[in-house]
């Protein structure tokens, strides 16, 4: 049986990488840590079958035995300019690998704003303790129990942050691409993913077998205005695509309770930024908590970094010290139905763009 070329451009433990070659002995790889592709020997792109990487792409004449690139992202807009997507390579993606981190993340984001997290900080940082009055008049909270949270994507991620959600006694309702629309209460939608013929996903084992609460109500995108006037809390966590770019604009900016907050944790291009600095600036919303930013890192000057109703994080809603060992999970059982010649998990799909 013919052999496989696995090249890696990722800077992974040696022991992880032996992982990868115990899934067959038809495997040889071999990692070359790069950033683009014109960092790696021509002689290495000519013989590759399989690529892992992030952003070093080869042009298709570079790579004439490429068949398959396992992304190190869940995103693909950034290659989506590139000439392989052109090609007939396949293109997979790390969905899946942070569904439990980044619904913690969304979750902590809503209780920051609710429990007054902020102005706590503030605080300490002037060692001054409030009066009895000013306590009550500054940090009486929102509780989570009874409120509403529209979930903007119902993928891995979406779906975990609704089954917390539930948890904490929150109404959910969820937005997702395909499926039964407004007015769906349980049993709505089954599966909740991509609809009837979705693409077999990821699953970190230990939440294999978690069963999900299905949402209260489901939308589809084109009822977004729809959905958020019932949600105190909107997350965003959609791919970015020529669809969703700046989905939350003007309209729906000011179709959400003054009193509502807006959590990105999907790609800074799925909002205006301009103009949601303006909605926050004149009380449109409450506020927003951002992990991603339409430029990156978000310049010294932009006025978001003062406002007093945000809170910013850099990019790292997707952070878990599980990665690699995730990775890894995703890679080899991909290799494993490479070889076998099945479907691979997270096969991205070039008509949606994700």
């Amino acid at each position: 049986m013919a052999g496989v070329n696995v090249l890696s451009t990722m800077a992974f433990p040696d022991e992880w990488l032996e992982r990868v070659r115990t899934v067959s002995p038809r495997l040889t790889v071999t990692q070359y840590t790069a950033a683009t592709a014109a960092e790696v020997p021509a002689a290495l792109w000519r013989e590759t079958d399989v690529l892992y990487t992030g952003s070093a792409l080869p042009d298709p004449s570079q790579a004439p035995r490429l068949r398959w690139v396992q992304l190190d992202t869940s995103g693909v807009d950034h290659v989506q300019t590139t000439g392989l997507w052109a090609t007939g390579v396949e293109f997979t993606t790390l969905n899946g690998v942070a569904p439990s981190n980044m619904a913690e993340f969304a979750v902590m984001m809503m209780l920051a704003f609710g429990h007054r997290l902020r102005l706590m900080v503030e605080l300490q940082g002037r060692r001054e303790w409030p009066t009895f009055q000013e306590r009550w008049d500054r940090f009486m909270p929102s509780e989570l129990r009874g409120a509403t949270v529209g979930i903007v994507g119902y993928g891995s991620i979406g779906r975990e942050i609704g089954r917390l959600a539930h948890a904490l006694g929150m109404r959910v309702l969820a937005m997702r691409r395909s499926g039964t629309g407004a007015g769906a209460g349980a049993g709505a939608g089954a599966g909740l993913g991509e609809g009837a013929t979705a693409r077999e996903t990821y699953r970190i084992p230990s939440l294999a077998q978690t069963t999900n609460p299905e949402p209260d109500r489901v939308f589809l995108p084109a009822q977004l205005a729809e959905m958020l006037p019932e949600c105190d809390y909107v997350v965003l966590i959609v791919p970015y695509t020529a669809a969703t770019r700046h989905m939350i604009d003007e309209r729906a900016l000011r179709a959400m309770k003054p009193s509502a907050v807006l959590v990105n944790l999907a790609r800074g291009g799925v909002v205006d930024e301009t103009v949601l600095v303006r909605a926050l600036r004149e009380g449109w919303i409450a506020g927003a908590a951002l992990d991603v930013f339409e430029e990156e890192p978000l310049p010294a000057d932009h006025p978001l970094w003062s406002m007093p109703n945000v809170l910013i994080s850099p990019h790292v809603a997707g952070l878990t010290p599980h990665y690699h060992e995730r990775v890894m999970g995703v890679f080899a059982a991909n290799l494993q139905r490479f070889l076998d010649d099945q479907p691979l998990l997270n096969r991205v799909d070039r008509e949606r763009g994700y």
